[in-house]
């Protein structure tokens, strides 16, 4: 069923700005994007030496991670629905200020708690950032244009999440000015400063003028819904899965068919919805959410699996295996040129290839992985990557265009929202089942070929992951961007 498009607000209305201040916004909005993509992944690999400076333990050193995902996968949709109501520009401006100032907490902070409380308001105002991201680019640019700036935002969003781990790396390696690991973190305040100082001229005003009313029950019962799903997957594979996992998990499901009837109950009173139930009636915008959710679970537990048999199966350097991050990223940017320069011809032909490009590159991975054992070295262990970067990024890029493409202007930051969020959930329960396709023959803590044939096995689910996201992606539009 395609979407009212009665309730789409017609091209004449809207402010079209010049092509420098679109630029410019583009480029602010994106900068963001990638801040937080970083931040996501960057402190894995300056655990070690931020354990060894601040004396954290091995539960605060999982929580530096979790306080970050957590709070930023809770808020997302209440962010997005913030920006439809009191302006995306207002929104994104304070979301950003507070991420630049708890990205300076956490870099002077000297203990565990101080560094965990600034990552959980980093979160939280990664939340009330990023849904603005996309929101802001389908407003500012019209249906022609708009394809390119959902193509960047698509490579920024996974190349930031695969080059993370490589920039923590370095930054820390580097001991720049002699601060150890907190580089990673301050980082971040030139580009928030810079973010804040030119959006605030150049980014463009917008938000839902149909209703100006907040929905708390709807905020509280989607966090909380949120919170009990996203919290065992985050911290209960480190605990061996134990029965506490499983209850919260089905408890925080309960909870979310609870908040799906009380938006029901709320769109029929014409109460301001938390979550717009109408966007789901457009079978693109729902299928879209479906492949991005796919998509995140792919990338949480591929690349967490890649980087431990870099190491523990073929014996690399972290500095060794950091170029295989390099060779999918190169891959991931070219895949999203290649995306960004096909899609309006060919539709969801590019991202389906895509798929198809990953899953057989990574079936030639599975084989090479089968016969050259642990002699593959680094050269053979990175180049496959290249290919399977490049389907990546044939899919990533072109995605959020697809889904969003036809979702109603007043509606974007909902919808932007309920986007990031499939991804965000999606990468939880991918790094969740690491535990269970990685190690489920062997033991964690398991090197060489013993880690080989465990890798090699799993790379099956993520084949069969792409498969089912080709499948997924023939409901999204075809050239001629129709539903």
């Amino acid at each position: 069923m395609s979407l009212d498009t009665t309730t789409i607000e017609p091209a004449a209305a809207r402010r079209p700005i010049a092509g420098r201040a679109r630029a410019l916004t583009l480029a602010v909005v994106l900068s963001a994007e990638l801040m937080n993509a970083l931040d996501g992944s960057v402190v894995y690999t300056a655990l070690p030496t931020i354990a060894a400076d601040t004396g954290a333990g091995t539960a605060a050193l999982q929580w530096i991670h979790a306080a970050y995902a957590l709070t930023f996968a809770l808020g997302l949709i209440t962010g997005g629905r913030l920006g439809d109501l009191y302006g995306r520009k207002r929104i994104f401006l304070a979301g950003t200020t507070v991420f630049t100032l708890a990205s300076l907490l956490c870099g002077i902070a000297t203990g565990p708690e101080l560094l965990i409380a600034a990552r959980v308001l980093q979160g939280a105002a990664a939340a009330a950032m990023v849904p603005q991201v996309l929101a802001t680019l389908h407003v500012t640019f019209d249906e022609g244009s708009r394809t390119k700036a959902f193509g960047l935002y698509g490579t920024v969003m996974s190349l930031g999440t695969v080059l993370g781990p490589v920039l923590g790396g370095v930054l820390t390696q580097a001991n720049l000015f002699d601060l150890g690991w907190r580089p990673v973190f301050l980082i971040n305040l030139p580009i928030g400063i810079a973010a804040v100082t030119v959006g605030l001229r150049y980014i463009p005003e917008s938000l839902d003028r149909t209703t100006r009313r907040l929905d708390p029950l709807g905020m509280f019962l989607s966090a909380l819904g949120l919170l009990l799903v996203t919290l065992p997957l985050t911290l209960g594979g480190e605990h061996g899965w134990p029965a506490w996992s499983f209850i919260t998990m089905a408890a925080g499901l309960l909870v979310l068919a609870v908040f799906l009837a009380q938006q029901r109950a709320r769109t029929r009173k014409n109460g301001s919805p938390l979550v717009v139930l109408s966007l789901f009636t457009g079978r693109a915008f729902s299928a879209g959410l479906a492949v991005q959710l796919a998509f995140g679970l792919l990338s949480g537990a591929f690349f967490l699996s890649w980087a431990l048999f870099m190491q523990d199966g073929l014996g690399l350097t972290p500095g060794q295996a950091a170029l295989g991050f390099v060779a999918a990223s190169l891959g991931e940017m070219g895949g999203a040129w290649l995306a960004m320069s096909l899609v309006r011809r060919y539709g969801r032909a590019v991202p389906q290839a895509g798929a198809l490009l990953a899953a057989a590159a990574l079936t030639g991975y599975h084989h090479l992985i089968t016969t050259e054992g642990t002699g593959m070295g680094t050269v053979l262990a990175a180049a496959p990557m290249l290919a399977v970067g490049l389907g990546l990024g044939m899919i990533g890029a072109p995605l959020a265009d697809l889904t969003l493409g036809k979702v109603p202007d007043h509606h974007a930051g909902s919808a932007s929202g309920l986007f990031n969020t499939s991804t965000q959930l999606g990468i939880a329960l991918g790094t969740a089942l690491t535990t269970l396709i990685l190690f489920t023959h062997t033991p964690a803590g398991t090197q060489g070929p013993a880690m080989n044939t465990a890798f090699a096995h799993s790379l099956w689910y993520v084949i069969a992951t792409l498969l089912t996201m080709w499948a997924l992606m023939l409901l999204l539009p075809k050239a001629d961007r129709t539903n």
